[in-house]
């Protein structure tokens, strides 16, 4: 098992180097580069080529990227012009209603598409097999913004059970805080599910046709009880590595549904750093998503490895 983590870890180094490249190329991909972003477009030549000397643009892209990385390292993102803080704790400031959203739209995911996904397996083939996976499709090709609208029409213009935008912080009570999550992370829990309840039943069905699985239904077994206990339990990995993949796709594509429900996370940091063309911002917020999207598939290889029998110790 030790050797596996450390094959995953050491397998990320590669990764996270390219990773590590784009975002930094991010600052010369701005039209006019940073210091014209900066500046503005009526900034004079030599206003523009002091603002590069000073933010250190005017030296070898080598060393340019070697001291950016060496400051990453150090803790020292850079500093976001317009904010007037360092971007680390910008991003740090943004990140809490993202996390919270995230997390509750995967809870909401989870709950809805592991009963889809197992009851559709179990009747495959069947009227409820067939409800099952359309809806599973509806919800993928729903356009998510849609799926927002819908919703605020239906729970808070209509009805006034849910706050249409906003959020309430944890400081204000976990009931406040759910309150105005529920929305925003229902519309991306459903997305999440459609995909999850496909990876369940397919899953399932795989296992199901396992000479194990004959095995415990030749002994006598409920087919409640193969499905959970024997087809469920195999099926383990493939499941976690989909929520793993769920929970990535969560932090990192949330920039939608925070701008519509006026949730200020690291979507709404995104789309103001821009507008305000805030290079050095946004060169974070993308290296800071991808890091974080790079650690949950980390640690989902990881629990893989726990799940499954194949790579734990004295298994050959």
């Amino acid at each position: 098992m030790f050797s596996y983590i450390v094959k995953r870890i050491l397998s990320l180094i590669p990764v996270l180097f390219i990773v590590s490249i784009i975002a930094f190329l991010i600052v010369y991909l701005i039209p006019g580069g940073p210091a014209t972003a900066i500046l503005g477009l009526e900034a004079s030549p030599d206003q523009i080529s002091q603002m590069n000397a000073q933010l250190g643009f005017d030296r070898p892209f080598l060393v340019q990227y070697v001291d950016w990385l060496r400051g990453i390292v150090q803790g020292n993102w850079g500093e976001s012009f317009f904010l007037r803080q360092s971007v680390l704790s910008a991003i740090g400031e943004y990140f809490g209603p993202t996390l919270s959203l995230a997390i509750f739209a995967q809870i909401l995911a989870v709950i809805i598409a592991m009963p889809l996904g197992i009851l559709a397996a179990y009747k495959r083939g069947t009227a409820i097999d067939v409800a099952s996976v359309s809806v599973s499709l509806l919800g993928s090709a729903l356009p998510g913004f849609l799926l927002s609208m819908f919703l605020m029409l239906a729970f808070s213009v209509y009805n006034h059970w849910f706050p249409v935008a906003g959020y309430a912080d944890l400081s204000a009570g976990i009931g406040e805080h759910l309150k105005y999550l529920f929305l925003p992370a229902l519309s991306l829990g459903i997305v999440q599910a459609a995909y999850l309840t496909r990876m369940i039943r397919s899953s399932l069905l795989e296992i199901l046709h396992k000479s194990f699985i004959q095995t415990a239904r030749a002994k006598g077994l409920k087919e409640k009880r193969v499905i959970l206990s024997y087809g469920l339990k195999n099926a383990a990995p493939v499941i976690l590595t989909a929520i793993g993949q769920s929970f990535g796709s969560l932090i990192t594509g949330t920039i939608v549904t925070e701008t519509l429900f006026n949730i200020p996370g690291l979507g709404m940091l995104t789309m103001s750093a821009i507008n305000r063309r805030d290079v050095f911002v946004i060169q974070g917020v993308v290296l800071f998503v991808t890091l974080l999207y790079v650690l949950v598939n980390l640690i989902v290889d990881v629990l893989y490895g726990f799940v499954d029998p194949r790579l734990q110790p004295g298994r050959k």
